[in-house]
């Protein structure tokens, strides 16, 4: 555990260190956010009700969707570990006292924590100063979405690291990346909220484990009943079994890799 704090310690400063990108890419998603928005204000001027949104609901779901893009990596970059089997540096990183799944999950965890505090609350305060959507002052919905916001990230993490450990095979994960960074937004609810698209559709993408990414923690913020379950704890629930089946998915697929396949280089 300690290891894995410091490993957490180490991966804050280092991503503390870009300043003006962190700067860059809070502008970027405000202004992101605000074209997103308006488009949907203007979907809702004629439409001012579809499937249980309304336009406030619909614009605090695109800042939501902003503000966790640098903590879930929505858009990358993939973990280093891609990298580094490619080379076959991660020979070294199996000699390590810790389990690669952990020490690579405290190093996003860190990573995501600074973006956390320095890109998602900056990007959501700019929404909301913007459209002053309502927020629930219930501190137990809070609770809720704080929650939803850490199952979220482990998630996230989840699907990046296999992705990377497809690296063990065929060498060169760039094109699987490709494919998640672009599949991902569509199937989390992050370019357009699932709740407008068709039903059937809809219902598809709300089973996978992309939707645990913004749509739910959306909906838990907005105290929708379209979750799983009905409600918050059916939410946290679909994304905490989300969560445990990626990880224990990732400690499998990683000690296949180790015992039966030969890294670059040797």
């Amino acid at each position: 555990m300690r290891v894995c704090l410091a490993v957490f310690g180490c991966a804050l400063r280092r991503y503390s260190t870009y300043r003006a990108a962190t700067f860059a890419g809070v502008v970027t998603n405000s202004v992101f956010g605000l074209i997103n928005a308006m488009v949907l204000l203007a979907l809702f001027a004629a439409r001012p009700q579809i499937n249980g949104y309304d336009a406030m609901d619909a614009v605090t779901q695109v800042f939501v969707a902003q503000a966790l893009i640098a903590p879930l990596a929505v858009f990358g970059p993939p973990l280093d570990l891609s990298e580094r089997i490619r080379t076959g540096d991660v020979a070294v990183d199996l000699l390590r006292p810790v389990h690669p799944l952990l020490w690579w999950l405290a190093t996003d965890l860190g990573r995501s924590a600074f973006s956390v505090v320095f890109r998602s609350v900056p990007t959501f305060a700019v929404g909301l100063a913007v459209f002053r959507f309502p927020l629930s002052t219930d501190p137990v919905r809070w609770l809720a979405v704080a929650a939803a916001f850490v199952l979220a990230l482990l998630v996230g993490f989840g699907l990046r690291y296999l992705y990377a450990l497809i690296g063990f095979w065929l060498l060169d994960t760039r094109g699987v990346y490709a494919v998640a960074f672009l599949l991902a937004p569509f199937c989390a609810g992050h370019l357009l909220p699932l709740t407008l698209f068709p039903e059937p559709l809809s219902e598809v993408l709300r089973v996978l484990p992309w939707a645990s990414l913004v749509q739910v923690p959306a909906e838990i913020l907005l105290g929708k009943d379209t979750l799983p379950g009905g409600g918050p704890l059916g939410g946290l629930a679909f994304q905490a079994v989300w969560a445990v089946a990626l990880l224990a998915l990732g400690a499998a697929v990683t000690a296949r890799a180790t015992r039966r396949v030969v890294v670059q280089g040797g």
